[in-house]
């Protein structure tokens, strides 16, 4: 009977500690796994009249070629662990370093055949910017912006002057041919003599060229997001053939062509610089998600498809908010752009949604 009865307690001691242990077992094999911080990037190659009709199959296949190339690049870094400013870095270069774009090699001719480049770029972490224009001697325009940035007070440097600050940074420079190509000078030469024949009843070009709004505008950008969740933005351009007086255009004006700020999104434009600085659109869209709390789409939507619009301009962005949202919204026919998501899902276009 004794027996009975301690084999009775000793049932019952294993079955408390075994009471007392279980919680604590089950909190641990229900405790939720930490999910993948997001990540992702955005790029673009130009907006404009971009017509499938007007494009040959080799054209095509040799534009997404280069597009997947650059997003697939700046991708890796962020995959990688790297910093958005990185991968910003990385993507814009491959379009530089391309005679597809209007950005580096490629690069359109001002009025008196000459390459005047701009870029920019903007850290969504801290809110510093760099940006440079009317360059002609340094390889890689977004680097030199990303160097203003980083190791100068200011935020903006043009021609000669960024130059020198270039060489003595140790950037790689180049003979100004190294951005010729025939194709742009063929450009130049049917923008002036287009130009001669639509002059006003005084003789001079008229303010507006139609040829302006009907053009494919070749500027290139990228957007990006890390896992540390800082966003970044970079714009690089030639600018407008034909251009005088060393025009500048939106990409290297934050704000305008260039934002980011990690309470909100990345913006990086392409179009009608007038009208996105005169708007200024890449802040604008950052500033309706930050203070009207809307969404990014929303934002881009309203910014583009509405005040653009009606303003007159013509154009697109491409944006990424902290949460990893992607947005690349434009009103002309077309907009060369690319995206990896969170999931590693690779969207590449050209023509209308």
């Amino acid at each position: 009977m004794k027996f009975v009865n301690f084999f009775v307690l000793m049932l019952l001691i294993i079955s408390c500690k075994q009471t007392e242990t279980q919680p604590a077992a089950e909190q641990e094999a229900t405790k939720p796994v930490s999910e993948k911080p997001p990540i992702g990037i955005v790029i673009h190659g130009g907006a404009g009249t971009i017509l499938k009709e007007n494009m040959t199959a080799e054209q095509e296949a040799a534009y997404k070629e280069k597009l997947e190339e650059a997003v697939t690049a700046g991708y890796k870094v962020l995959e990688e662990g790297g910093e958005s400013l990185d991968a910003v870095i990385a993507a814009i270069q491959v379009m530089e370093e391309s005679p597809l774009f209007n950005a580096g090699i490629g690069a359109v001719f001002t009025h008196e055949g000459k390459n005047e480049l701009d870029a920019s770029i903007m850290n969504g972490k801290d809110l510093n910017a760099g940006a440079v224009s009317g360059i002609s001697r340094v390889k890689s325009p977004i680097q030199l912006a990303r160097t203003v940035m980083e190791k100068s007070e200011h935020v903006m440097l043009s021609g000669t002057g960024a130059e020198a600050f270039a060489q003595e940074q140790g950037l790689e420079m180049v003979d100004p041919d190294y951005f010729y190509t025939e194709r742009r000078m063929e450009s130049l030469k049917r923008a002036i003599e287009r130009e001669k024949v639509e002059l006003d009843h005084d003789g001079q070009a008229a303010f507006y060229d139609p040829f302006i709004k009907n053009s494919k505008y070749g500027t290139v950008g990228c957007v990006a997001l890390d896992k540390n969740g800082n966003l970044a933005a970079g714009t690089s351009t030639g600018g407008m053939t034909n251009k005088r007086y060393n025009r500048i255009g939106d990409a290297p004006i934050i704000g305008a062509g260039t934002y980011a700020n990690n309470v909100s999104c990345a913006v990086s434009s392409t179009g009608w610089g007038e009208y996105f600085i005169r708007g200024v659109v890449a802040y604008d869209i950052a500033a309706k998600m930050e203070y009207q709390k809307i969404p990014l789409q929303q934002a881009s939507k309203e910014v583009i498809q509405d005040k653009l619009t009606a303003m007159g301009g013509t154009g697109g962005i491409i944006a990424i908010d902290k949460s990893g949202e992607i947005s690349m919204e434009f009103n002309t026919p077309g907009m060369y752009r690319a995206s990896i998501d969170s999931e590693g899902q690779l969207n590449i276009g050209i023509y209308e949604k």
